[in-house]
């Protein structure tokens, strides 16, 4: 009788201990997922405070309303071609297969800021007159991008370059073999465009053997206002 009251105690004292040691795994286990999780919710919240935010054609910040944003990049060399972005939407590159050597153009309605046409121009071995007739036919209002690409100025001449001066450039004179330059002007601009970069092509100086440094250039173009 005693050695059945015995074996009676130690069931229960065993079946104490398992109860005692299952809810205490439980209780850890519990405490280890919502220590897990808070790490993971801390985790996000910290990067997506340090992650910078990216506006339109990768810009740090947004644009006033009634304005266009835009990015722009020159060719690398004679290796990387130059790309054009507005709005998010890149209008030429190497990608698109629609940049050349020379003169790389794009033309945007200045209202609504929709493609016009794309267009480049090589200005090493080709005809320079294309390129006239090209600007001429731009109507007021839209808005000229253009970007260069390995030579741009070789076959350039003075009636050229005077129709992109009257769109708002102030380097297009100084344009010489090799340098790099982007510019955002319009037809009808009544003032210097303020969206322009240009770099002298120099032995000394140049980023490339042959070529100076690639030019970026982004902003906010204001829309014509009817």
């Amino acid at each position: 009788m005693m050695r059945t009251g015995g074996i009676l105690k130690l069931v229960v004292l065993l079946g104490v201990i398992f109860l005692a040691a299952f809810l205490a795994f439980q209780l850890l286990e519990l405490n280890t997922d919502f220590n897990l999780s808070r790490v993971l919710v801390k985790s996000e919240i910290m990067e997506v405070a340090t992650k910078p935010v990216r506006y339109k054609c990768g810009l740090y910040k947004p644009c006033p309303e009634h304005h266009f944003s835009f990015k722009m990049v020159s060719g690398a060399a004679s290796i990387v071609g130059p790309k054009i972005c507005l709005e998010d939407e890149i209008l030429m590159s190497g990608v698109r297969n629609n940049v050349g050597r020379g003169l790389n153009i794009a033309l945007v309605n200045g209202n609504t800021g929709k493609l016009i046409k794309t267009d480049s121009f090589d200005l090493w071995s080709g005809d320079v007159n294309p390129l006239i007739q090209f600007l001429k036919t731009i109507e007021d209002g839209t808005i000229v991008m253009i970007a260069t690409f390995d030579d741009s100025s070789t076959k350039l001449n003075a009636e050229a370059r005077k129709l992109i001066s009257t769109l708002g450039s102030s380097y297009i004179n100084s344009l010489s073999f090799r340098d790099n330059w982007v510019f955002v002007g319009g037809k009808g601009i009544k003032t210097k465009s303020p969206f322009e970069q240009y770099i002298k092509n120099n032995a000394e100086t140049n980023k490339y053997e042959g070529w100076p440094e690639v030019l970026e250039m982004e902003g906010c173009i204001p829309r014509k206002q009817d």
